[in-house]
């Protein structure tokens, strides 16, 4: 179902930027479940180019089940900006969750000014995909935007209304690239790399598809693929506490 999401995304990857690809730890990369009547897939893949440092997506394909494309892009150390957040679900071909987001590190209004208004016009283009839902693991005002795409749709808004917001949204996150100007100043690049840090941790302790993936896969795979790659930055808390 969202095959031509993750296609369209990684052409834009492969043709825009100088990318190579980054390594994901063994056994990761792809697993196939051997649970259930409808055996379920992951794959994923990751680059890396002075932009950004870190392009990851996956695609879980369990047929009729299940159907989820999720990607996160982390802007290279010496860039401020937010982190793209991308999480689309289908269970059943009947429940579909998407979340569309360019999650700010800092709350601050120059901050918010200077990329995150920058959404608002494809926000009020696609009201029908921005439904004010409320968070049941997150808390909205963390990590996320007020102009996030935050909606249950159908399969027909899903292709007809979803991907052209998805291209629109990453045309945007491009430009705002595009625009950037690179950071020297030590100290502001240390507080991007404990906000990207902070992101991870606050995201691998909330993260509800880690049941999804034991459910699949395991829950020791799950583990390893959401602090070992999802979240490589984020510490387990059984580790944290010791």
């Amino acid at each position: 179902m969202y095959q031509q999401f993750q296609a369209f995304l990684e052409q834009e990857i492969l043709t825009r930027f100088e990318v190579v690809e980054r390594s994901i730890p063994a056994g990761l990369d792809y697993k196939v479940s051997e649970r259930g009547r409808n055996p379920a897939t992951i794959q994923s893949s990751c680059y890396q180019c002075p932009q950004y440092r870190k392009i990851r997506y996956t695609y879980i394909d369990a047929g009729e089940t299940a159907q989820i494309f999720n990607s996160v892009i982390y802007p290279s150390y010496n860039y401020d900006l937010p982190i793209l957040g991308i999480d689309f679900l289908t269970f059943g071909q009947v429940k579909n969750l998407v979340v569309l987001d360019f999650q700010p590190l800092f709350k601050d209004a120059d901050y918010q000014e200077k990329y995150i208004e920058t959404m608002r016009p494809l926000w009020e283009k696609y009201q029908d995909l921005a439904q004010n839902l409320p968070m049941k693991f997150y808390d909205a005002n963390q990590y996320f935007s007020k102009y996030i795409l935050f909606a249950k749709t159908d399969a027909k808004t899903v292709k007809e209304r979803l991907f052209p917001a998805f291209q629109d949204y990453i045309s945007l996150y491009w430009q705002l690239q595009e625009k950037a100007e690179p950071i020297t100043q030590l100290s502001k690049i240390q507080r991007i790399m404990e906000a990207q840090k902070d992101y991870d941790q606050y995201s691998a302790e909330r993260d509800p598809a880690s049941g999804l993936f034991s459910s699949y896969f395991g829950h020791e795979w799950a583990e390893r693929f959401l602090y070992e790659f999802l979240f490589e930055d984020a510490v387990p808390l059984a580790v944290a506490a010791k």
